[in-house]
């Protein structure tokens, strides 16, 4: 028996066809006008050099909200709207402080930084003697006998021969999220972890870290040091295992306060119940501006709808774009715009991402059915010309994961991934490190795809009418 979705295709990808030249003349309207009229970069510039990091909970943030929230009532939009949630707020306080001491008097200063969530260390700062793992599973071989008492040095590297960074961060980024509250179990008294990087370089990089259930006064310090950093001490620690290291930070937790998605849609002509949802984050970690995590993504989604607009395209469909806030350390802006839909009973048939930078686009990952990936993959000569060849299933993005289910196709942004990793959640990320170029041809990557769903659709069995 032939399955349904499978017979519509074959209906659908001849009338592709057909159109082709059509699709072909969009395309070409969408780069030209990205390329010679492109607004993303100029939003981008506002956003990382004057307002900066955007930490959730924080002032930046919240003039964040308001600036692309006027800058999308700008476009002219059908809607533009705030959508209230609650986030995490945390500070880091003064610059971090540490060395490490292979004898009274000898020491030698390194790069580090408060993980994200993480707790101050005692006021005058905290020395202990160092252990080296690898891992957390080598906490349990090494027991309370050897780790209490100490700091633990987590320090197993971004694998650097895979080829895909992202999966080479997975390998590794337990360690940074649940490296504490291990660590805390065996009565360690701090946590220093290997910066997330493929590079030897001297930028500490942050990111969240949780402490699940630990009580409040089990909780230990937990720092990111530099990987150039890392290496020192795994080579002094090789020579003199009695050697100490000490950390100094003053970040805080405070209650949680109120923050806001940034949303704006154009209603669709045709189908305005089906919703296509575009967007990235725009909080971001506050070492740096955050041009590439997620400036850049939040830029490009915003540039979606005013680059259909530009080439005077009507869309059949409701286009949405979602500014999520409180990715980083949380997800809770996610988590309540899912909330949201669900209740008010939204029909979303599909959902692009970006958040991996603004380098190069390669082409889109894509979490659906074979029938939808199918139909997609119809697409990829329209995307040769612009040297768009990478079509996978795979996985989308973290704050348009919350809407997957009931045949929602899900889809991330894949640029060129080889230098994301030198400035995610460093210092270094900021706006001088994206290149115009490349972050322009990304929206016009984006549009051009949310422009092929509107017109064709998606396919979803549980929906077809007979």
């Amino acid at each position: 028996m032939i399955n349904k979705s499978y017979l519509i295709l074959l209906i659908l990808v001849p009338l592709l066809g057909i159109s082709q030249t059509e699709d072909e003349k969009q395309l070409k309207e969408i780069y030209t006008s990205s390329l010679t009229e492109g607004k993303s970069y100029s939003w981008l510039d506002y956003l990382s050099n004057k307002i900066g990091g955007r930490l959730s909970g924080s002032f930046n943030a919240e003039q964040a909200v308001e600036y692309t929230k006027n800058e999308l009532e700008s476009l002219d939009l059908d809607r533009v709207w705030l959508q209230p949630v609650m986030v995490p707020k945390w500070t880091r306080g003064i610059k971090e402080y540490a060395y490490i001491e292979n004898a009274p008097g000898n020491t030698n200063a390194v790069n580090v930084c408060a993980l994200g969530g993480s707790i101050a260390t005692p006021e005058g700062g905290l020395k202990a003697n160092v252990i080296e793992v690898q891992g957390l599973e080598e906490l349990k071989e090494l027991g309370e006998e050897k780790i209490k008492g100490k700091i633990v040095f987590y320090n197993r590297p971004m694998q650097v021969d895979v080829i895909q960074t992202f999966e080479a961060y997975g390998g590794c980024v337990d360690q940074r999220y649940s490296g504490a509250e291990e660590a805390a179990k065996y009565g360690a008294v701090g946590v220093i972890v290997r910066s997330m990087n493929l590079r030897l370089d001297e930028f500490p990089h942050t990111g969240s870290m949780s402490y699940g259930d630990l009580p409040v006064n089990k909780r230990i310090p937990a720092a990111a040091i530099s990987t150039k950093g890392a290496e020192l001490l795994s080579s002094l620690l090789a020579l003199n295992n009695d050697l100490k290291f000490y950390f100094r930070q003053t970040c805080k937790v405070f209650p949680d306060v109120k923050s806001y998605n940034v949303i704006g849609e154009v209603k669709g002509s045709t189908f305005p119940n089906e919703i296509i949802t575009v967007g990235g984050h725009l909080d971001s970690w506050d070492l740096g501006d955050g041009s590439h995590d997620d400036g850049a993504g939040c830029v490009q989604s915003m540039e979606v709808l005013r680059l259909l607009k530009q080439t005077g395209y009507k869309p059949k469909r409701t286009i949405r774009v979602v500014l999520f806030m409180n990715e980083e350390n949380g997800l809770r802006g996610a988590n309540k715009y899912a909330e949201v839909a669900k209740e008010k009973g939204e029909n979303h048939i599909f959902a692009l991402e970006s958040d991996a930078g603004g380098f190069t686009p390669r082409g889109f990952s894509f979490d659906c059915d074979d029938a939808n990936f199918s139909q997609i993959t119809s697409w990829k000569p329209l995307f040769k010309p612009y040297l768009i060849h990478f079509f996978e299933k795979g996985g989308s993005g973290a704050d348009v994961g919350p809407l997957k289910g009931d045949g929602t196709v899900l889809a991330g942004l894949r640029p060129d991934s080889q230098r994301y990793f030198d400035h995610h959640h460093a210092e270094n990320d900021t706006f001088e490190h994206v290149n115009k170029r490349e972050l322009e041809l990304g929206a016009a990557t984006m549009t051009s795809l949310i422009y092929l769903i509107d017109k064709y659709g998606t396919i979803n069995t549980s929906k077809i009418k007979g």
